[in-house]
């Protein structure tokens, strides 16, 4: 089965095209015929965070080119004009609503006939709903022209479902095209199973007990974690996205032992919620205390004075309050996230752990968690393939798959996005 998968739910935009087989127990497996994606990061960060308004623009802009590439990557059949001489009314309705993709689109299909697929996904939540928006009006257009049906896909749920796939480079395609005719299959999965999703818009811990079955046991109550990143590394002056500054300067931290020393009881901040009792989450105050640490220097909001946030010297005092703020601010996240995620694993007598989003990228929460779960007797945790824990469209297909194999297809005419949808 050969699936499009679609992308847009915040600052990524990404179009995919996968050949699968088999099921979650029996012979799974995928291979990437195409892959394209064009990530906004660099225009946002000059404003500290996504603007949805700028994210729905480019997303519009985006598409259409990216959807060209990923089929003619591919090597798939699709010659010839699918556009109707008759426009049908719906049809016309959505290209009218998105009036920045109807150039493009419509000269894209005159140029180019029906591929070789059988299904589109496309994320319909959760997520900033104008982005959402477009690539759900852009699916469902093609759906429309190629009259093959479309899956709505729950942005997490592909998260998860990445996280659980052995990923292995095909054997006659270099470094160079490591995105393309990559393959995978399912790694072995015992359940209860228990996911820690962890991005700039969420932080959940989900219980599964069976295959595409989502229980959510805890959520957080404000800030998500990658948000929290994000708005510390503003108050220390550092660059969007701000979760990999951090990281470096907490490493460099760690490896400077006079640093440490040096700043170990005057910089402490508290771990939110860790002994609540129950498996919620709240980092809003985090961000509060590092603030306050920050005013107690005699300091402001700090403004990027360094020529690159991740070098690892230290030239005077104000590098080295950044870097110890970085490593308390880092070892408080992942003290509540492995504590909670260990509650968890011993009330619900967890078998295997998952964890999935963009901030599933930070190693230090990844080594934490492992060595956590070895202790309590249980494998390291899942995590996605390397470069494959940020939003891309190749989790999207996978979870369309899953879903298309129970004939779980939506009514393009129906198809709605919605920002604030839940995985259950």
């Amino acid at each position: 089965m050969k699936i499009l998968g679609i992308e847009t739910s915040c600052d990524e935009s990404a179009v995919c095209l996968i050949e699968a087989r088999g099921n979650f127990d029996k012979d799974f497996h995928f291979q990437i015929l195409g892959n394209s994606l064009i990530s906004q990061i660099a225009i946002h960060a000059q404003y500290g965070g996504v603007f949805p308004n700028l994210a729905k623009r480019e997303h519009a802009k985006n598409l259409v080119p990216l959807l060209e590439q990923t089929l003619l990557q591919s090597v798939t059949s699709c010659q010839g004009d699918a556009l109707p001489k008759k426009i049908p009314e719906e049809l016309q309705i959505l290209l009218a609503r998105e009036r920045a993709l109807y150039e493009k689109l419509t000269v894209f299909l005159h140029k180019y006939g029906k591929p070789e697929i059988d299904s589109i996904a496309v994320t319909i939540g959760p997520g900033l709903e104008p982005a959402l928006w477009v690539g759900v009006n852009f699916a469902r257009a093609l759906a429309l022209v190629w009259n093959v049906p479309i899956i709505a896909v729950n942005h997490m749920e592909g998260h998860l479902i990445l996280s659980m796939m052995e990923i292995q480079p095909h054997p006659n395609y270099s470094q160079i095209l490591k995105n393309l005719r990559i393959e995978g299959s399912m790694r072995r999965i015992q359940f209860p199973m228990l996911a820690l999703l962890i991005s700039g818009g969420h932080t959940e811990l989900v219980l599964s007990e069976r295959w595409q079955q989502y229980k959510i046991l805890g959520a957080t109550r404000d800030d998500a974690v990658g948000e929290a990143f994000d708005k510390v590394a503003r108050l220390l002056g550092l660059p969007y996205p701000g979760g990999p500054q951090i990281s470096a300067l907490a490493k460099f931290a760690r490896n400077d032992a006079d640093l440490t020393q040096k700043n170990a009881e005057k910089i402490k901040l508290p771990r939110p919620m860790l002994n609540s009792g129950d498996l919620d989450f709240s980092f809003a105050g985090l961000k509060t205390a590092v603030r306050r640490l920050i005013e107690s220097e005699g300091l402001t909001l700090l403004r990027s004075d360094l020529e690159t946030p991740l070098r690892s010297d230290i030239e005077s005092d104000l590098d080295a309050f950044r870097m110890q703020v970085a490593r308390e601010f880092e070892d408080a996240v992942t003290d509540v996230l492995v504590g909670k995620t260990m509650k968890a694993v011993d009330e619900y007598g967890i078998q295997t752990v998952v964890v999935g989003g963009g901030v599933s990228a930070n190693s230090y929460i990844r080594l934490l968690l492992a060595e956590a779960l070895a202790k309590a007797g249980l494998p390291p945790p899942l995590v996605p393939a390397p470069g494959l824990a940020t939003d891309n469209a190749l989790m999207i297909a996978l979870a369309g798959y899953f879903r298309a194999l129970n004939k779980e297809f939506a009514d393009p005419s129906e198809l709605r996005a919605n920002g604030n949808l839940k995985l259950v």
